[in-house]
């Protein structure tokens, strides 16, 4: 049991380190690289952030088993729920259509600004707050019945 509430502290700040340094800090700053052209740099953002995608589904996944088999609190529920319910909207409803955007912009094509853009980088926000709460409270718990 000792290693499942290890996991549901370790695994929301690693998390929440990954989308600090992956989206507020890599996906901006490359922009202001020299020579970085729009069309480069969404190539390496679609690259980079669907790696991230994955990972934040696997991570999901453990998070999900550590609600398996560990013990249940209401907090630690609520919070993973949000979790995932952002991750998916994120994966199944945003990312597809900022694809599809990204592609017409490298294939040349200008086209308007939409709001999936805004919408994920304001889920991501949340999400990351709802991470470092996941963490606190796992560390409360953990803290509670030690």
């Amino acid at each position: 049991m000792k290693a499942i509430a290890s996991l549901r502290i370790a695994i929301p700040f690693i998390w929440a380190g990954l989308i600090l340094a992956i989206s507020f800090i890599e996906a901006p700053l490359k922009f202001t690289a020299p020579n970085i052209t729009l069309q480069l740099g969404l190539g390496i953002g679609q690259i980079v952030f669907h790696a991230l995608n994955k990972l934040e589904l696997v991570l999901l996944i453990t998070l999900a088993i550590s609600l398996i088999f560990g013990k249940q609190h209401s907090t630690f529920t609520l919070l993973f729920s949000t979790i995932a319910i952002i991750l998916l909207i994120q994966t199944l409803v945003l990312f597809p259509p900022m694809d599809e955007r990204a592609s017409e912009i490298l294939s040349g094509k200008d086209i308007p600004s939409t709001w999936h853009h805004i919408t994920y980088v304001i889920l991501e926000i949340i999400k990351l707050v709802v991470l470092l709460l996941t963490g606190i409270v796992s560390i409360y718990g953990i803290q509670k019945t030690s």
